[in-house]
């Protein structure tokens, strides 16, 4: 749970760029991988993601619903959806900074029937987009996608590093 203003928006800071490296690599043709019929697709989970920061954020007062509703369609273009989370990343970092200080981190909202403190919630906001990026990982490679590396190199990236990828 956030305590500071300040770390939350430190930890958003890295998280959204690598959540934004990641948008950046889909293309319009990878948006339909899906790890089988019955599940979502990869432009369904990236578009969740974004549709989240909204949804979520609207339980605390900070209404982010002007910039994409939270019910509107799967984007048929890549570059859709990556150009939305970076308005909502964006919007939302400014919001936070603006409209709420430390003591503010404690205030309860109700969410899904519970009582969660702001601070929370943006932990678990963070939590939910790296969980789903996890999932995204998945998908892209299975659309032949690269995938950036976030807390440290992907399989492609570590020859520019120098060094081999480790041993499958």
């Amino acid at each position: 749970m956030y305590r500071s203003v300040d770390d939350f928006l430190k930890s958003w800071k890295f998280e959204s760029e690598k959540m934004q490296a990641m948008l950046d690599v889909l293309t319009d043709e990878s948006l339909k991988q899906a790890v089988a019929d019955d599940h979502r697709t990869l432009g369904r989970v990236a578009w969740h993601i974004c549709t989240t920061v909204v949804e979520m954020m609207t339980h605390t007062g900070l209404k982010l619903n002007h910039l994409i509703s939270p019910e509107a369609p799967v984007p048929a273009k890549a570059k859709e959806i990556a150009g939305a989370y970076s308005v909502l990343a964006a919007a939302l970092a400014e919001a936070v900074g603006a409209k709420w200080d430390d003591k503010g981190l404690m205030v309860e909202d109700d969410l899904y029937g519970e009582r969660w403190k702001r601070g929370f919630t943006l932990q678990v906001l963070i939590n939910h987009q790296i969980h789903h990026r996890g999932q995204m990982t998945v998908l892209m490679r299975q659309a032949g996608l690269r995938v950036p590396g976030i807390y440290g190199p992907s399989k492609e990236e570590w020859a520019q590093y120098g060094a081999p990828a480790p041993e499958v």
